[in-house]
């Protein structure tokens, strides 16, 4: 007990002042080495993803697609639903703004995380693609597999804690329908399992139909909740940017907060929220069939757009408009549920259980296959075969009477193990990125340049 209260304590700390330096610090110095690319060439991404997110894939291939909704699958999670509000209910309506600088100079670090990983990708024993940290903090010399089998370990390790966490918060929003914990922990564990051993594949089919359904099912949910507070809209907006600079007074339930908390929570779960500067995503992305490092990275910006600028957005939209965040009696955890039953009454709180099991579902899946690929870089295909089925032994122990506040903070602390190296990383090995966006965006007849001719084409022909 006296090691996790250490690693919980750790975490308290790290999550601070040295996540804000880290990530935002981090994040700003590779947005402006790389030109600020996620804002140039935010257009050219969203045709890229948005604009070919069905196109065929060659059978037995992993399309670009496929693979940004496995990484999407991951980053969509509880803290969609269950952590916006909680950073505005400790950090008031401000703590929106500071997601949404996160996320976009996040985009800039999970385009660098892509693009490396598919840049310093392997072929496995089984014929995969397989990539991530671990691999490109090789580029960083004989220090830089030492940090690489620390980042393996760390997450390894530290899934078992956050799939297990990620496991109660699914089974504790189902006894709303009155299935026991234990139950439900037992029958979501079976159900993962039998999707993760069946490989990336099967992994990359079910989330291909799961992704966009879940996350569309949940985004028409939210934008109905704030069209019948459409009066509330505008003040809604108004007050993120005027308190993500001053502080807020306490109002009905809310106990007030100051811009330093805001920050704080804000930075938090908008870093929880899209996992960049994680390094978890390129594993997923390491997998797809795509000509060059950069048309993948396209679809890390995809993934951040959608998990946090949309799907964030309209959780806390939602919170804000129905006055969710001021009521009296309602508890932080319960915000969302507050706010849905507002305008769909108790439909509302099934919908919430509903989104919350089918998000926490996939990331559970996909953040297993995280952990077997980290356990095939430090011990072998075969003991990662083996060690794939801890994670759902877990979730079943956890949906048993596991303490949940006491595995968010040891997830919390044990995930410093992994930021710090593939921060690290990414800061370092930005000069690599910039080759690569610069050979694809300025070489004569292929990739952008080709696309634009193509497009050009295309449109002169009609």
């Amino acid at each position: 007990m006296f090691i996790l209260n250490a690693i919980a304590a750790f975490g308290n700390w790290f999550w601070g002042v040295p996540i804000l330096i880290l990530i935002i610090g981090g994040g700003i110095y590779i947005t402006i080495r790389l030109g600020f690319v996620q804002f140039r060439h935010f257009g050219y991404a969203m045709s890229q993803t948005f604009g070919k997110m069905f196109k065929k894939n060659e059978e037995g291939k992993i399309s670009s697609f496929g693979a940004a909704c496995a990484a999407l699958a991951s980053t969509i999670g509880a803290s969609n639903i269950v952590g916006v509000p909680v950073a505005i209910a400790l950090g008031g309506p401000g703590a929106v703004f500071w997601i949404w600088l996160i996320a976009l100079v996040g985009c800039a670090t999970k385009w660098v995380e892509v693009s490396l990983g598919v840049k310093y990708r392997e072929k496995n024993e089984a014929g995969e693609w397989v990539g991530g940290p671990f691999y490109y903090l090789r580029g960083l010399g004989a220090v830089g597999k030492v940090l690489g089998y620390i980042y393996a370990v760390g997450l390894m390790l530290e899934l078992v804690p956050s799939i297990a966490s990620q496991c109660l918060s699914a089974t504790d929003n189902l006894q709303v329908f009155g299935i026991p914990q234990h139950i439900s922990g037992i029958v979501l564990a079976v159900l993962a399992l039998i999707i993760i051993v069946g490989g990336f594949g099967r992994i990359t089919h079910v989330m291909d139909l799961m992704v966009p359904i879940m996350a569309a099912l949940y985004i028409v949910g939210a934008l109905i909740v704030i069209i019948v507070n459409i009066g509330n809209l505008l003040p809604a907006i108004g007050s993120i940017f005027a308190y993500a600079f001053r502080p807020v007074a306490a109002v009905g339930g809310f106990a007030g907060s100051t811009v330093a908390l805001a920050i704080r929570w804000g930075a938090a779960r908008g870093v929880y929220s899209n996992e960049a500067g994680f390094g978890t995503a390129p594993a997923a992305h390491a997998s797809a069939d795509v000509d060059h490092p950069i048309r993948q990275a396209c679809w890390g910006i995809f993934e951040v757009t959608v998990d946090t600028l949309v799907v964030c957005t309209v959780t806390a939209l939602a919170v804000l408009c129905t006055g969710a965040w001021q009521a009296e009696g309602v508890a932080t955890g319960a915000m969302a549920q507050y706010a849905f039953t507002s305008v769909f009454g108790s439909f509302g709180t099934y919908f919430v259980a509903i989104c919350v099991f089918l998000f926490v579902f996939s990331t559970i899946v996909v953040c297993a296959y995280y952990g077997q690929r980290q356990a095939e870089f430090l011990f072998g295909l075969k003991f990662s075969k083996i060690w794939v089925w801890i994670y759902p032994i877990f979730m079943v122990v956890a949906a048993m009477g596991a303490e949940l506040t006491l595995m968010f903070m040891v997830t919390d602390g044990m995930l410093g193990l992994v930021i710090v190296p593939n921060m690290l990383a990414c800061i370092l090995l930005v000069g690599q990125v910039k080759k690569l966006q610069d050979e694809y965006f300025n070489t004569p007849d292929q990739y952008y340049l080709a696309d634009k001719a193509a497009k050009a084409a295309a449109k002169a022909a009609k």
